[in-house]
């Protein structure tokens, strides 16, 4: 209950917003790219939007990711598949955004 508590206190009314990648990109967790000219540099999340709900985020999903079986196949398979396979950190990242989709869906639907 805190956990949705403090969400909706970061993110507000949700019929503000059309996608769930709007939130993404209010917390901060979406992807860019830091290049110039021919240096082109890692892609990493923004951390342009709140630091409270990124850390919210996070600190559920660590829990998640070592109790509930699904998260933690996801988490196994982002980190071990063959192609692209990522770092616990950013499989961490991509949990986070696909649990910011999963609340808002269920806030909309009001399930």
């Amino acid at each position: 209950i805190a956990t949705l508590a403090g969400f909706f206190a970061e993110v507000g009314d949700l019929s503000r917003y059309q996608h769930p990648r709007q939130i993404q990109k209010l917390a901060g967790l979406n992807l860019k790219e830091n290049r110039s000219g021919k240096h082109q540099g890692k892609i990493r999340i923004s951390k342009r939007g709140r630091p409270k709900l990124r850390a919210l985020l996070y600190k559920v999903i660590r829990p998640l990711v070592a109790k509930n079986s699904v998260f933690k196949a996801l988490h196994m398979y982002y980190t071990t598949r063959q192609q692209n396979p990522l770092c616990k950190q950013q499989s961490l990242v991509a949990l986070c955004c696909r649990l910011l989709r999963i609340i808002f869906v269920l806030a909309r639907k009001q399930v």
